[in-house]
């Protein structure tokens, strides 16, 4: 029997798939995953294996996921979680009610749903600069225009805002920013930039897209207001959140906070994609928030993920010192490092190959902005592993300097 043959040879792809970049950051998974040899990892924004609280996520689930927990569930959410997830809101400083949430699947599909509501083609979105690679991704797949925004050590720049907006001749419809302890740069918006990054959105009528993944992640200095906090009421203030580096990556559970007259809408938008979030994931997390677990447990990250971050700053300094320079985050996973002096002419992506060959892996910083900027940059996440493991990363990545440098 012979092989059907076709005549047409190519795909009738839709327009937006010229949009569709991927991610690094995501794709580095699988790549290092395809390595023989031993990797330490700096690369993805994971918790520490030892950090995630096994045994008790086990426990429970052994307890509620009853033969209903495997049916479908309501879009909006499990009702135990979003009543947890009020009390656990309000205890933060947060405060909010059940008709403001979706619960979601992972921080990503919050991203995905407010540029589903907000975001057409041609759409002018700011975003920080550098930025979450997978946040401008999903900008893109949906037409948006990416106008990016400098950054200092207090964070987005917004006082540059008003002049980006003029030279771009229109207004943004979106602002996208991760205010505290920032992917990838670490760094945390101050307060009166926060202040002030609310009133320009409401001058311009733009949507102001907060995504807060390690806002509860903080091991040192004082707490600064989230912008749903600042904004409680305000409709422009979208907020996406996530168990993923609180709890685990692999639950998948995040949520949105929003207006409520936005609520119907976000549940259209997630009917479309997934019809409800993981019903035992969800029932999982539920009970670890009932029983005051994740409080307890934040409050043991501190410990420790603070000496990781000590770890790779001292490591940086006596194996580079003089050849980077590092932000000094209060709390998250990552470090940004910039090249400086004779190796700031090292372009991060060929020492991404080299470092992974020397055993070390990384992001590059244009991977992290939609332009590619920042080849002198690169992105270390601290929170993975062990002090000891990240000394010798770190002596790797100089190593994989040498070799670089001498390749110029």
């Amino acid at each position: 029997m012979h092989a059907q043959t076709y005549a047409t040879t190519t795909l009738p792809w839709a327009l937006r798939t010229d949009h569709l970049v991927g991610s690094m950051i995501d794709s580095s998974t699988s790549l290092l995953a395809a390595q023989k040899h031993d990797i330490v990892r700096f690369a993805m924004g994971s918790p520490a294996a030892e950090a995630v609280p096994h045994a008790a996520m086990a426990e429970i689930a052994g307890r509620v996921l009853t033969a209903d927990a495997f049916d479908y569930g309501a879009t909006e959410g499990d009702p135990a979680l979003i009543e947890q997830l009020v009390a656990f809101c309000d205890a933060f400083g947060e405060p909010t009610s059940p008709d403001r949430l979706v619960i979601t699947s992972g921080g990503m599909q919050g991203l995905d749903l407010a540029c589903t509501l907000f975001v057409d083609p041609g759409d002018l979105v700011i975003v920080e600069s550098p930025t979450y690679t997978n946040g401008t991704a999903t900008v893109l797949s949906y037409g948006g225009d990416i106008l990016e925004a400098p950054m200092d050590s207090d964070g987005l720049i917004v006082e540059a805002l008003p002049e980006l907006v003029a030279r771009a001749g229109r207004l943004p419809t979106m602002i996208y920013t991760i205010p505290t302890f920032q992917n990838p740069s670490g760094t945390t918006m101050s307060l009166p930039r926060r202040l002030a990054l609310l009133e320009l959105a409401r001058e311009w009528g733009a949507v102001v897209l907060d995504d807060d993944p390690y806002g509860h992640l903080r091991f040192q200095g004082d707490p600064v207001p989230s912008l749903r906090a600042l904004a409680p009421d305000d409709p422009l203030v979208f907020s996406v959140r996530t168990f993923s580096k609180l709890i685990a990556p692999g639950l998948r559970v995040g949520w949105v906070d929003a207006d409520p007259a936005a609520r119907r809408l976000i549940i259209n938008a997630k009917q479309a994609m997934d019809t409800c979030t993981n019903v035992p994931n969800q029932r999982i997390v539920a009970e670890f928030l009932r029983q005051g677990l994740l409080t307890e447990h934040l409050a043991s990250l501190a410990d420790i993920y603070l000496p990781r971050k000590i770890a790779m700053q001292t490591s940086l300094e006596r194996h580079l010192g003089g050849r980077v320079r590092t932000t000094d985050p209060e709390g998250g996973f990552f470090l940004w490092v910039t090249l400086v002096g004779d190796d700031a002419a090292v372009d991060t992506r060929r020492l991404f190959e080299i470092a992974l060959a020397h055993g070390v892996a990384f992001i590059p910083g244009p991977a992290l902005s939609a332009n590619g900027l920042f080849g002198d940059a690169m992105r270390l996440c601290f929170a993975s592993s062990t002090p000891e493991r990240i000394d010798v990363g770190v002596q790797r990545l100089a190593g994989a300097l040498d070799a670089a440098r001498a390749e110029l």
